[in-house]
């Protein structure tokens, strides 16, 4: 049967009545006998508004998809807008595949309308339960950056994307405008862009609705798509048949001349920008206030439908202005006047493969020989590694061995050189679709290292990619990550759930690589140092969210195999770029990753009198470096070395290995002190220790306290009490305590290295830069 703008009409009017149904009913779904205020729900919830103009693009992409026999994914910006999607997946049979009560049944609709926004039953916004769904609904800005994500290397794929005109005013949409120019067209699929224009956000008018349509062409042009206005009136049917046409056909000419022709800088693709009512086709006024065309429609109209018999009635002609009995029969389901708009199963957006991982679009890495890249470490201490040296060369690899696969991208905001991990660019270049200069360096139209000054859209593109079956990590400075945390957040959830969903597969980790740390942003100033990213990671409840802190380049290669390999999971690397001691060999560091922690024999005495413990490199290599100022002053009180590699919401070491209360004792003593020298805020630190039952008590925790701005390395640690000077101190306080030491003895070596701090002072304030002593230090234990 031949699509017409009648049939399409006839599919919008029966996909808004299930929206409303879904909203308001608990019962007489069909609205066969007059509504009572028991056939309504005891709480109204959901939102009406945009709902729509969500079935109305749907229901032209279902034609598209039809007609032309594509293979196309939907993603939804306004998440909210949930019961549009969940009746359009109902329409087209793929919520049936995964609940078998959504049948094309009365009971079928009883059972959508009954479970929506009610407890344990479908939420009120997009969420991993859904079919077709890649994107958590409930913070926008997020839908467009990821629809990129999803269609890079993935050539015959077109992601439709329906961004809210609210939501355009969020941040990272509006840098999301941008991915544009890294799309290479051979490669990669295409985005088309709907901008649904309706004129309000919650409780006043949007931007995008207050400009004129000369505005709003301007505006996209100049972001280098082409716009097509179709705005709501008598023909907007017709006229979307023709606008969904044209821009299917610029996607099919842009893809051809790359293929074919070679002709592929600077694409102009096409943006559909939708002009239509909120809350078309619902309630116009009420109580002398507009409500179709206004902010009015937002959410839930008719707020007490159920106590109010004024607006019960209204209700009810609102939902018999659908006339849904003409076009569903209780028994044989939806007329053909609906069916025929709704493409083949194979091709429906609801079941298309890319949106739930595994088989047969996701693929293991194929991972290089983490041994070949690393150093020499048979003498503890050797200086002359670089944790993201080793990370550059090890990625180099990755790529190197994935080409076929074109399976694998790494994302940083301009900051691969900085990072120290530009040896990728012997392999691969970064992505860049606008004109070239002749001393560009190290870009091309189809390179695999997406950088673009904006966190929001690389965190976005990296969710697409990964959740459509690839891999890739994400390289940071420490800092200025924190900008994606709400991002991250939002993806943690959707994670958490989806590990739970039998009918969703595998998909790469999402990994993240932060260096340029704190305490090596000395020269950069106090506006580069924030460990708060790590802080909020191990929040995350459960077994998958992991921050490694490896303490040397070596440990660095082993941690950052196991994250390659990994699946399912969130995984931060905590490393630096610039110069440090050597540790571990690889084959050590991968055996104490596999429970995150270990106690190092170079380093640690028999029965202890004090244990020093680390998270981090820096904080390492402090912790190591007071441990011989301690022998030597000292010689007589005994060492253990803890080192930490891992940390989870679980606790110290990997999650499901975190050391458990039972073995607490037996690596931290059972009354010894123990001195915590930690990489991030030691509230951080505390928190987990508390979950161990330890009060403060013979534990002392240092960590990074804001202390900063521009000064030299070591002062970084000096003014944040993690210096090698400050350990000895606090160690020598516990010792005299304990009776350990000498009080006087004590006393005398407290007052040493509190005047070494304070003469380190005076030198930097007048050399610049901190002294040799600590500059080539080196590691040797004395007995």
């Amino acid at each position: 049967m031949e699509i017409t703008p009648d049939s399409l009409r006839n599919y919008v009017r029966a996909a808004n009545f299930l929206s409303a149904a879904q909203i308001y009913l608990q019962d007489n779904f069909l609205v066969n006998r007059e509504l009572r205020p028991d056939d309504i729900k005891p709480r109204l919830l959901g939102h009406w508004g945009t709902c729509p103009g969500i079935n109305f693009v749907y229901a032209n992409l279902n034609r598209l998809i039809k007609e032309n026999d594509l293979n196309m994914m939907f993603m939804l910006g306004p998440g909210h807008g949930f019961p549009a999607l969940q009746a359009n997946l109902f329409l087209e049979g793929s919520l049936a595949k995964f609940y078998s009560q959504a049948k094309h049944t009365e009971e079928g609709i009883r059972y959508i309308s009954k479970e929506f926004s009610w407890p344990y039953g479908f939420p009120s916004h997009s969420s991993p339960v859904t079919p077709g769904v890649i994107l958590e609904g409930g913070e926008l800005g997020y839908a467009l950056s990821t629809a990129y994500g999803a269609v890079m290397d993935n050539p015959d794929l077109i992601v439709s994307c329906l961004i809210g005109d609210g939501e355009a005013e969020t941040g990272p949409t509006a840098t999301a405008w941008h991915l544009n120019k890294l799309i290479d067209p051979r490669t990669n699929g295409a985005v088309l862009p709907i901008v649904h224009v309706n004129g309000y956000k919650i409780s006043g008018p949007t931007f995008y609705g207050r400009m004129d349509n000369d505005e709003l062409t301007n505006l996209f042009k100049g972001y280098g798509y082409k716009p097509y206005i179709l705005e709501e009136k008598e023909d907007i049917y017709e006229e979307a048949m023709r606008i969904f046409d044209y821009a299917y056909a610029d996607i099919q000419r842009i893809q051809e001349d790359a293929r074919e022709f070679g002709r592929f800088e600077k694409p102009q693709w096409p943006v559909i920008i939708l002009k239509t009512p909120k809350g078309w086709t619902g309630i116009k006024e009420f109580d002398g206030e507009k409500i179709e065309g206004n902010c009015l429609s937002h959410q839930v109209v008719l707020k007490e439908a159920k106590d109010n018999a004024e607006q019960l009635r209204m209700l009810e002609n609102w939902l018999r202005s659908y006339r849904f009995k003409d076009l569903f029969d209780p028994y044989r389901g939806f007329g053909e006047s609906v069916t025929s708009v709704i493409p083949d199963k194979d091709k429906v957006m609801g079941l298309n493969k890319h949106a739930f991982g595994g088989t047969p679009v996701f693929e293991d890495l194929i991972l290089p020989d983490s041994h070949k890249h690393a150093e020499d470490a048979s003498v503890p201490g050797t200086v002359g590694s670089s944790s993201m040296r080793r990370a550059g060369e090890f990625l180099n690899d990755v790529f190197k061995l994935n080409k076929k696969q074109n399976n694998f991208r790494m994302f940083s905001p301009d900051e691969t050189y900085s990072n120290k991990l530009d040896k990728v660019f012997e392999t691969t270049s970064r992505a860049f679709m606008w004109p070239h200069k002749t001393w560009d360096k190290d870009i091309s139209y189809n390179g695999r290292v997406m950088e673009m000054l904006s966190e929001h859209s690389l965190q976005g593109l990296m969710q697409g990619y990964c959740l459509t079956g690839r891999h890739g990590v994400f390289a940071s400075y420490e800092a200025f990550i924190q900008i994606i945390t709400s991002m991250v957040d939002q993806y943690a959830k959707f994670l958490r759930v989806a590990r739970e969903i039998p009918w969703r597969g595998d998909v790469g980790s999402l990994n993240y690589i932060l260096t340029s740390s704190g305490w090596r942003q000395e020269h950069n100033g106090f506006s580069h140092q924030n460990p708060g990213f790590i802080d909020d990671m191990l929040q995350r409840q459960g077994c998958f969210v992991n921050v490694y802190f490896p303490p040397d380049g070596n440990s660095t290669l082993a941690v950052l195999e196991k994250c390659l390999r990994s699946k399912n999971e969130i995984n931060i690397i905590v490393a630096g770029k610039t110069l440090e001691p050597r540790w571990l060999n690889v084959s050590d560091a991968k055996k104490i990753l596999k429970k995150g922690y270990a106690t190092w024999d170079f380093a640690s005495d028999e029965n202890p009198d004090i244990v020093f413990t680390s998270v981090g490199d820096y904080l390492t290599k402090e912790s190591l470096a007071a441990i011989t100022i301690l022998k030597k002053e000292a010689p007589s009180v005994k060492i253990r070395f803890v080192n930490i590699m891992a940390l989870s919401s679980l606790g110290l070491g990997r999650d499901e290995c975190s050391v458990g209360s039972e073995y607490f004792e037996e690596i931290f003593t059972k009354n010894k002190p123990v001195i915590f020298n930690f990489h991030g805020y030691p509230q951080t630190l505390k928190q987990i220790l508390f979950d161990y039952g330890q009060s403060v008590g013979r534990f002392k925790v240092n960590g990074y306290e804001e202390n900063g701005s521009t000064t030299t390395p070591f002062d970084m640690h000096v003014r944040n009490g993690t210096s090698r000077y400050d350990l000895v101190i606090d160690a020598c306080i516990f010792l005299k305590s304990e009776g350990t030491l000498d009080a006087s003895r004590a006393d005398s070596i407290i007052r040493t290295y509190r005047e070494k701090i304070q003469k380190h002072g005076d030198f930097i304030r007048k050399n610049g830069t901190d002294p040799e002593e600590i500059t080539n230090w080196k590691w040797e234990k004395k007995s």
